[in-house]
């Protein structure tokens, strides 16, 4: 057990290398283990190109092309039994004639849930599922809660002083280091999606980008919330170097590369946002507003982590308040220079 557990380990390494890059899909390693020496390994690399299990297949050498047919094939997830951008994973194994698959956690996507599962029974093989099953789970969270319960991953964040205060009320307050900084940049990079308030908008101008280093980052959707329509477009949020999705009440319509979304005024302003999110294919959303914004995801159990940045040095005596978190449950903490990152879980989060 321990051994599968290591090369499950060794999957779920492999699979978080194509974060930011495949979804909607979830993010999925492999190994192929012949007498306890990995012979191949893959994972999705990239939306639309080969599974992980293709990759891995792939990856065996020449000279030992004629051991897979007696190898175990390890995979953090379901393979897939239809055919989308790629045909199905579980062909390509029952067709290699690998004996062996064990599987991270099944896949709740109502094309596979189960199906690949079954073909591979089907066709004499021995398959045993939920090694490392919860941190397979962990690491496609926002795929499962995408499919399971029809809304995206919602993360809150916010920085405080140690007073607890986010900003004053007449300038923008800097609260985080410069190291703290780039870690809020790399998180950026790992979601489909930021959004705020219009008052973040008016008050920050925020770019809603990640700007680290690195060729080809992942740029997430930035979404607005404009109720009626008042931001003046020479904000940096109407730039067209992302995408940009205005909630609104007064029209629908794409205009100079923006996406205006009427939402109807009469029903849950939040729900209406996380429905028209579902049907967009947005897996999940960074919440970067203010306190009035990120409280509403709070007061209505519309989270399921939060992370909050509180620098341990800085008080101001008067300010906006921090929002106040419920239902939390602390998973991580670490310090960044002065800077003590709080990651909180939401204990019952609702769908």
């Amino acid at each position: 057990m321990k051994q599968d557990e290591a090369y499950m380990y060794r999957c779920i390494q492999l699979a978080q290398l194509g974060r930011g890059n495949v979804e909607p899909n979830p993010m999925v390693g492999s190994a192929l283990v012949y007498k306890d020496e990995i012979i191949g390994e893959g994972y999705h690399a990239k939306y639309g190109e080969a599974h992980a299990e293709v990759n891995c297949i792939n990856s065996v050498s020449e000279e030992n092309k004629h051991l897979i047919q007696f190898a175990t094939l390890y995979v953090s997830l379901e393979p897939c039994a239809h055919f989308g951008k790629t045909p199905p994973c579980a062909d390509l194994i029952v067709k290699e004639k690998i004996p062996k698959v064990i599987i991270g956690c099944s896949d709740s996507f109502e094309q596979v849930a189960g199906k690949g599962i079954e073909k591979l029974i089907n066709a004499g093989i021995d398959v045993k599922v939920g090694v490392l099953g919860k941190e397979c789970i962990e690491l496609n969270k926002r795929f499962f809660t995408f499919h399971n319960k029809k809304r995206p991953y919602i993360i809150l964040k916010w920085a405080e002083t140690n007073n607890q205060f986010i900003g004053t009320k007449d300038e923008r307050l800097l609260i985080t280091n410069d190291t703290t900084n780039k870690l809020v940049h790399k998180w950026r990079s790992e979601e489909a999606a930021i959004l705020i308030g219009m008052n973040t908008a008016l008050q920050d101008n925020p770019q809603l980008n990640s700007r680290l280093p690195i060729k080809n980052i992942h740029q997430p959707i930035r979404l607005v919330i404009d109720k009626h329509l008042q931001l003046p477009s020479t904000l940096n949020i109407f730039n067209p170097s992302q995408r940009t999705i205005l909630f609104n009440y007064i029209i629908d319509k794409e205009e100079n590369g923006i996406l205006f979304v009427q939402i109807n005024k009469d029903k849950n302003l939040l729900e209406e946002i996380l429905s028209a999110c579902y049907k967009f294919g947005i897996q999940s959303i960074l919440v970067e507003g203010g306190a009035i914004t990120l409280q509403s995801f709070i007061n209505q159990n519309l989270w399921d982590e939060a992370r909050i940045i509180t620098n341990t040095t800085l008080s101001i005596n008067e300010g906006i308040n921090a929002p106040k978190l419920l239902f939390n449950k602390l998973a991580n903490t670490f310090m960044l220079e002065n800077d003590k990152v709080n990651i909180y879980e939401n204990k019952f989060s609702k769908s």
